[in-house]
């Protein structure tokens, strides 16, 4: 559960704007998945259950509650139906974010751009009373994420995301291993990453094949990342693991960096297509309100 530690109101300025809070709260979270929640919520299962609102008869069998019979019908037919109402539950809604020393990128950093897409649908997620949870992938094995439920609760949602630093280098399989192992129930689950990992992210997705979630893959790389505006000889670094390399920028070197770039996100979104996880590239440069009420709509995650 969310600590009980103070939090600071002003951080909801840092992450999301007055304005642009009032806009989501016409949004919500939407699963292509049908999941059983663990608590009643807001939301109109496709599962028959207990509300008020009816949905169909049944025959009733031995041991079935005797409340729910209908007894004018077994007045008319001399036969016994149970009435079934639709159930109402709720969603789990998870984000999993990188806060590798890669993702300490740009301006605004890549990090800083995870952490409003990750306010913005975590306050759409609150408004309806659904469960939201985030975690990164440098979490440890045993450590679960903070729960929280309610709109009372942006605040430590966003005091959360603010205390969050870059560091470290990025382990996609550990962290989505580890992910699973702590996580094992269903849900919508947005990773919000830059994927650049050395050794891929084939291993990490591929795990959560069998975790049968409503995956969103949002690719978030710097526009400096994309376009990089690069001349002359230079000795390049790799953040992560001081990695050197000295290279002399030209023409020619930087239309294949672009082309190698391209065929690295079309090779993620591919797979991500194929295994029914849905592969949105984002760009630190593109405003973040866009994404979440333009792209995201458009993908259904949210309407």
């Amino acid at each position: 559960m969310s600590s009980a530690s103070p939090v600071d109101p002003s951080a909801e300025l840092s992450l999301l704007s007055p304005e642009f809070l009032a806009r989501l709260e016409q949004l919500e979270l939407v699963t292509r998945k049908i999941f059983r929640g663990r608590m009643k919520g807001e939301r109109r299962s496709k599962r028959k259950g207990q509300s008020v609102e009816f949905a169909d008869f049944r025959n009733y069998v031995a041991g079935d509650d005797l409340r729910f019979i209908d007894w004018n019908t077994y007045a008319r037919l001399d036969r016994m139906f149970l009435k079934m109402f639709l159930e109402e539950e709720d969603l789990h809604f998870y984000m999993l974010l990188d806060t590798s020393a890669s993702m300490d990128f740009g301006a605004p950093s890549k990090l800083d751009y995870a952490k409003r897409v990750a306010a913005a649908l975590g306050f759409i997620g609150l408004t309806h009373s659904d469960r939201i949870r985030v975690e990164t992938f440098s979490q440890p094995a045993g450590q679960r994420g903070p729960v929280w439920r309610g709109r009372a609760s942006l605040w430590r949602l966003l005091d959360y995301l603010n205390k969050l630093e870059p560091g470290g280098a990025t382990d996609l399989a550990t962290g989505v291993r580890n992910f699973c192992l702590r996580n094992p129930g269903k849900g919508i689950l947005v990773i919000v990453s830059d994927l650049l990992d050395k050794a891929g992210y084939e291993r990490a997705l591929r795990l959560l094949v069998a975790q049968q979630m409503d995956v969103y893959v949002i690719q978030i790389l710097a526009a400096e990342e994309l376009k990089p505006d690069l001349k002359g000889d230079l000795q390049l670094v790799d953040s992560e693991d001081d990695d050197r390399a000295e290279l002399t920028i030209s023409a020619p070197l930087l239309k294949r960096y672009e082309q190698t770039l391209a065929a690295f996100v079309a090779g993620v979104r591919d797979y991500c297509t194929r295994r029914g996880m849905t592969h949105l590239l984002a760009s630190t440069e593109q405003p973040f309100e866009q994404l979440i009420t333009g792209y995201l709509r458009q993908r259904g995650l949210v309407r």
